[in-house]
């Protein structure tokens, strides 16, 4: 399960939707217990493939926000993207591109009328694992 707070998860859609169309991206950091990852921070991070359909994050946010972490004494936890036009489901392309089988990988999709945010495990053979996401009040 990944736990994010409310105000997290705002700062999220926020980032989704100031990017629109471009897909957004950033990085969660945390701790695990368990089965629970708990989010500390949110990174946000620039999509330098400037892209609708695929992003490639900053080499040089990805590294500040990981010092960043460390100087925190949490973890990396995983990622989020956004689909602007699609479902929230990892893409062929986001399977592909996951390489870390322990990452969660939050997608949020801006392509109904409300936001959708789930989060997804994906295995070494590719096969997607929906976990659950908890919002806290």
């Amino acid at each position: 399960m990944v736990v994010l707070t409310q105000e997290q998860y705002r700062t999220i859609v926020a980032h989704a939707k100031e990017c629109a169309p471009l897909e957004a991206c950033g990085l969660l950091g945390g701790r695990t217990e368990g089965d629970t990852k708990t989010v500390a921070k949110v990174y946000l991070l620039t999509n330098t493939d400037a892209s609708e359909e695929h992003f490639s994050m900053d080499p040089n946010e990805q590294f500040a926000a990981i010092k960043d972490m460390r100087k925190l004494g949490i973890g990396l936890l995983g990622n989020f993207h956004s689909h602007p036009a699609s479902p929230s489901r990892p893409s062929e392309e986001d399977k592909r591109l996951a390489y870390d089988t322990k990452a969660s990988y939050l997608i949020l999709s801006l392509s109904g009328e409300a936001p959708v945010l789930n989060s997804f495990r994906i295995d070494g053979k590719k096969n997607v694992i929906k976990e659950e996401l908890r919002v806290l009040e």
